[in-house]
């Protein structure tokens, strides 16, 4: 063969060669697509991955490193209820600023010299305060007799006569502290030796007096007294109270026991409560109860259950009726057979503020002998103090 040919022949195959060698290059770096990208749809498993879960700019996580917790919500704090002597002092000066009878009469004492017309204008200003007849016209007669005896009509003499007359009847001698001594664990009780009981509060009272709420008030003020304090949602009946009576424990660090079935047995809900309460060592169980009519005697019986089971574990110290001073004589009759079936021990007047019936205090203190124990002036969490008798009086009459 010539030589020349081969020549020509090596140099073809050489060229065809590199040709081909510079397509598959390219094709390596992604410059002429392949034609499966063109034709060919992507098989099940070359599916692209899922997106990842980093934001953008963000190094996803090196293997083996654990994924960065969520942040966990901050547990909400505590509330610290205001102190006694600063919720004496507001509610003072609230129930001063509220006007009532008080003001009137003093309206009658500031014209001067008293004539028959105006000691009859004080004596119907007292009736319609709710102090009865029986006690209005028993202040009546110590002013018109001091009046005699001083010689004089004077308004501001007057008014230290009538100052101290009220006092008289609000009777500042009554022992008006909640009985917060632990009791002695009841003989057989089915409890460790050596356990000591918390001082038991039963609440009782009508519908609609605010009982549920007082009793949440009054968790505030034994917290405020650095009290440690169980509650036992003992109105099985309505599923809102428990709620109401959580809500009002998780604000203060309160624990509340509760039965989770709507008309359970609220006896066994008040035993549970002085069980924890006794197994914790707690200072105070409190123990609210469903609102009942003073005239149904299948509901006030269920009360004296309530309150024998409790005894099981230790005696309760205190039964408080809860009251709404606006009520006036009919909270007079619901005291008197809440008395008779319970033996209640304090009252606790709801609603004072409206100071035109403020009367009730002394009526329901003469006619049972119970004191008035603690006083709500407005709907704050913490309107409910003590009740002082010269405080309210001077309230009155400011």
């Amino acid at each position: 063969m010539d030589p020349m040919l081969i020549v020509i022949a090596v140099l073809a195959v050489l060229a065809l060669a590199g040709g081909l060698w510079l397509v598959s290059g390219r094709r390596r770096r992604g410059r002429v697509p392949p034609e499966v990208s063109a034709h060919k749809p992507l098989e099940p498993e070359e599916a692209l991955p899922s997106a990842s879960p980093e934001e953008p700019g963000e190094e996803p996580s090196a293997p083996g490193e654990a994924a960065e917790a969520p942040e966990t919500p901050a547990v909400a704090t505590l509330e610290r209820p205001e102190s006694i002597p600063g919720r004496m002092q507001r509610l003072r000066a609230r129930l001063a600023g509220s006007g009532g009878f008080g003001k009137a009469i003093l309206s009658v004492l500031s014209r001067g010299d008293l004539s028959e017309s105006d000691w009859e204008e004080i004596e119907d200003t007292l009736l319609t305060s709710d102090l009865g007849v029986e006690v209005t016209m028993e202040l009546m007669d110590g002013l018109r007799t001091q009046a005699k005896v001083l010689g004089t009509s004077d308004p501001e003499a007057i008014r230290g006569v009538l100052r101290s007359g009220l006092l008289e009847l609000v009777d500042p001698t009554m022992d008006r502290s909640l009985n917060l001594a632990r009791p002695a664990l009841t003989e057989n009780a089915d409890l460790p030796a050596g356990t000591e009981p918390a001082a038991a509060i039963l609440m009782v009272g009508v519908n609609g007096t605010g009982k549920t709420t007082t009793c949440g008030k009054l968790a505030r003020v034994l917290v405020a007294q650095d009290k440690t304090v169980v509650m036992g949602a003992a109105d099985t009946f309505r599923a809102a109270a428990a709620e109401q009576l959580a809500t009002w424990g998780e604000r203060v660090g309160v624990d509340v026991v509760r039965s989770e079935r709507e008309g359970a047995d609220p006896a066994s809900v008040a035993f549970d409560a002085v069980r924890k309460a006794a197994d914790q060592g707690a200072d105070v169980v409190l123990v609210d109860t469903a609102g009942r009519l003073q005239n149904k005697a299948g509901l006030m019986d269920e009360l004296g259950k309530i309150k024998r089971v409790m005894g099981k574990i230790a005696p309760v110290g205190e039964i408080l009726l809860v009251l709404d001073a606006t009520t006036g004589q009919n909270g007079m009759r619901q005291a008197q057979v809440f008395s008779e079936a319970v033996g209640v021990t304090g009252i606790v007047l709801t609603k004072l503020d409206g100071t035109a019936k403020g009367g009730i205090v002394v009526t329901v203190q003469r006619e049972l002998g119970v004191p008035v124990k603690l006083v709500g002036l407005g709907e704050g969490a913490d309107d409910l103090a003590p009740f002082d008798p010269e405080g309210f009086v001077d309230a009155l009459l400011a």
